[in-house]
């Protein structure tokens, strides 16, 4: 555990000292000292040995125990960070959920609605059929690596658009607007694939059923929980002990997550529909604050954890059997960026608007790319040369988006001068 925090803070900061999300610093961090490089954080998983641990072997050298402690310790030390790995994405979820302000989304109106669909559907159908297709990619992993294309992450967007000042603008507010919903839709996408990759079975019938039954859920708890929030409210003013907000809430988002695995859905659903829950509360702010260090803690495990396990030496060039992998990845970071930029044309109406910006604000996948990265390859749904693919496409769009999103913007303003001088 200590080496997990030390990477993920260490990555963080040098993330951020780069001007990059700290997320990402986590991910290359965990990358660096798991099986893609040093071998320190490696899992008992697919007959993997404790030998395999320099961070094990190390351990056996300096305090000598016998090869079955070594075992015990390597087989333990994997479980418990597991486990906490998976604590730590339904408290991602529960978070992004508290984030989206479903008011703000009402606000927005169909313009970002159309750019959320349009950024759903045309990634997740050029990358699936794309791999099918091109690649001849079995049904299941090639909806999985499509599905991981459809997410975009607000907070790199809103973090760039407000330091360009462009975050209350016509353009801003769709991005953020659309990016929310995306996340919506994202996570329904999500608990759909996952349900799949459990059952196996892609027919269009069950998958009709799961859309149906994802979306029923998600709207079934933002229904019920209107008349929770009183409840919760009340309940949380009448507790006097520490925590009387934070944990009635944790509470209330692990049983929502029960009752989503319950219904052959997944669990990050339920954590995730208990946030939008919740964020119509009148204590939001101040749970969001509570809700803060438990993230800290927690959610850094899971995003060094996904970087650990992914071998991004399948994608290798020296080696030929790695090339197709390495083509797949090329694959998706084209389609990745092809199918969120052609967003900004779905935007109608008569006023103008800068349609790149628009397009590029939606690219960066973030932290929602790794859940499905991370759940995909928890569920055996995804080879090595896939799961490494989809990850250089969450690293290498997050990298993009920034330096695209502010060219865009500048692009826009040298031509809106040229044209007032041209008029003057």
């Amino acid at each position: 555990m200590n080496l997990v925090y030390l990477a993920s803070k260490l990555g963080g900061e040098v993330s951020k000292l780069l001007g990059l999300p700290p997320v990402l610093g986590e991910l290359v961090s965990g990358v660096l000292v798991g099986v893609s490089a040093l071998h320190l954080l490696v899992f008992p998983e697919a007959g993997v040995e404790a030998s395999s641990s320099l961070l094990m072997t190390g351990l056996q050298r300096l305090m000598g125990p016998s090869t079955e402690t070594l075992t015990y310790v390597f087989e333990t030390q994997g479980e418990i960070i597991s486990v906490l790995a998976e604590l730590g994405v339904i408290i991602l979820l529960f978070e992004i959920g508290l984030e989206s302000d479903l008011k703000e989304l009402q606000k927005v109106g169909w313009q970002a609605a159309v750019v959320a669909v349009v950024g759903v559907v045309a990634p997740f159908a050029l990358g699936t059929l794309g791999l099918m297709g091109i690649f001849h990619i079995a049904a299941l992993p090639a909806i999985f690596a499509g599905a991981a294309l459809t997410a975009t992450s607000i907070g790199i967007t809103s973090k760039v658009l407000s330091e360009l000042g462009q975050l209350r603008s016509r353009e801003g507010q769709i991005i953020v607007g659309a990016a929310v919903m995306d996340d919506v839709l994202g996570i329904i996408v999500l608990a759909v694939v996952a349900s799949l990759a459990k059952t196996g079975d892609v027919s269009i019938i069950n998958v009709v059923t799961l859309i149906a039954s994802a979306s029923g859920f998600l709207l079934g708890a933002i229904f019920i929980g209107r008349g929770f929030n009183r409840v919760f409210g009340a309940i949380a003013d009448r507790l006097q002990t520490r925590g009387k907000l934070v944990i009635p809430a944790l509470t209330f988002a692990l049983a929502l997550a029960f009752v989503a695995q319950a219904v052959h859905l997944e669990a990050i659903l339920g954590a995730f529909a208990a946030g939008l829950v919740l964020d119509e509360t009148d204590q939001r702010k101040e749970l969001d604050q509570q809700i803060i260090p438990i993230a800290d803690v927690l959610v850094p495990i899971f995003f060094v954890t996904v970087g650990a396990r992914v071998d991004l030496s399948v994608l290798n060039p020296i080696h030929p059997e790695n090339r197709l992998g390495l083509l797949i990845a090329a694959f998706l970071i084209v389609v990745a960026i092809i199918g969120k930029t052609i967003t900004g044309w779905a935007v109608f109406g008569k006023e103008p608007v800068n349609r790149l910006a628009v397009g590029v604000g939606m690219i960066p996948r973030g932290e929602v790319g790794l859940v499905f990265a991370g759940i995909g390859a928890a569920s055996g749904t995804l080879d090595r040369p896939l799961q490494a693919a989809i990850i250089a496409m969450v690293i290498l769009t997050t990298l993009l988006a920034p330096l695209l999103l502010r060219w865009a913007f500048r692009e826009t303003a040298t031509v809106a001068e040229t044209v007032d001088l041209a008029g003057s």
